[in-house]
């Protein structure tokens, strides 16, 4: 197995490791960054974005993300492919194994791993992923404006969505597969309060349906076997993320499901010289503005770190 000693290395690609490698960068700290199983992290299967600053016309995930990448480069980050296997906190320098072949030995961590949506994991829904089929309707929302959608969950983040989308959007399905809302009482009052929500209660998704413009529909079953079909143009998964940190457990301090815990206001975890950023310790807002902001936070607490300063 191959060693090397890094100042800091940054797990992670999406907005919030891409921002910290380039002010890391700047620092003159020779970041290292490994880009891990999806390179630029879940806004690649975005396709339009209209709410990052400094895209007046819009931009899409992909090009959103080349840009970011090219940006930590050209400020000399070392970006490589590579999957994080094993890490070990214990003692300075710490000890990250890629692929169980090669060890970085670093004076500091960055871990910025993000967190995977849930699906349902239907063929169908895979197939119109970003075409119609969304896990986030802040970020994708604006673009069914008065055109009927969908919502798979009910708990409170399904409530919040379809109430957000109600705003927006003809009609909003709430398709729940018990006979009542796990949300807060207050959450099921908003969704009950609003005229253009349909509950549809004891029924799960079949199929997604769709052609070459993307969906069209949803075929639903009932717990008594019925079917019946929905016309939709958007289809929203709200039954939760799962954030990415198998391979640190034991290693550092998670919440109760999953994301690291940070003091509040920082990006420092129970490590000293270990920072997250991103939605991996973010379980709330999940958006690409915030994921890069606590990038910049996560790079300058390094940066202080490193320097002696905390």
């Amino acid at each position: 197995m191959t060693t090397e000693k890094v100042r800091i290395l940054i797990i992670g690609s999406g907005p919030a490791g891409y921002t910290a490698a380039i002010y890391a960068s700047r620092a003159n700290l020779s970041p290292v960054l490994y880009q891990g199983l999806e390179p630029g992290g879940q806004l690649t299967t975005t396709t339009e974005i209209e709410n990052f600053p400094g895209y007046p016309e819009g931009t899409t995930g992909p090009a959103l993300m080349e840009d970011l990448r090219k940006q930590a480069e050209r400020l000399g980050t070392s970006i490589r492919t590579g999957i994080v296997t094993s890490c070990d906190f214990s003692a300075r320098p710490f000890k990250v194994v890629i692929e169980d072949t090669h060890t970085v030995e670093a004076d500091a961590v960055i871990i910025a791993t993000g967190a995977t949506a849930r699906y349902l994991g239907l063929e169908s829904e895979m197939k119109f992923r970003g075409m119609g089929v969304s896990a986030c309707a802040t970020c994708d929302g604006f673009f069914y404006r008065k055109k009927d959608v969908a919502v798979v969950g009910g708990g409170d983040t399904a409530c919040e969505e379809a109430t957000y989308l109600a705003s927006l959007c003809r009609k909003v399905y709430m398709i729940v597969r018990k006979n009542y809302l796990r949300a807060s009482k207050a959450m099921q009052d908003r969704v009950f309060n609003t005229p253009n929500i349909e509950v549809i209660f004891e029924h799960n998704t079949k199929e997604v349906l769709g052609d070459d413009n993307g969906v069209t529909g949803a075929l639903l079953v009932g717990n008594d076997g019925s079917e019946r079909t929905i016309a939709i143009d958007g289809f929203f998964l709200a039954i939760g993320h799962t954030p990415n940190t198998k391979v640190f457990g034991g290693q550092i301090e998670l919440d109760s499901e999953g994301y690291i815990k940070v003091e509040p206001g920082t990006s420092k975890t129970n490590i000293k010289g270990v920072f997250a950023a991103g939605d991996v310790k973010d379980p709330h807002y999940r958006q690409a503005i915030t994921a890069a902001g606590s990038g910049c936070i996560a790079a300058l607490d390094a940066e202080r770190f490193l320097n002696g300063m905390e």
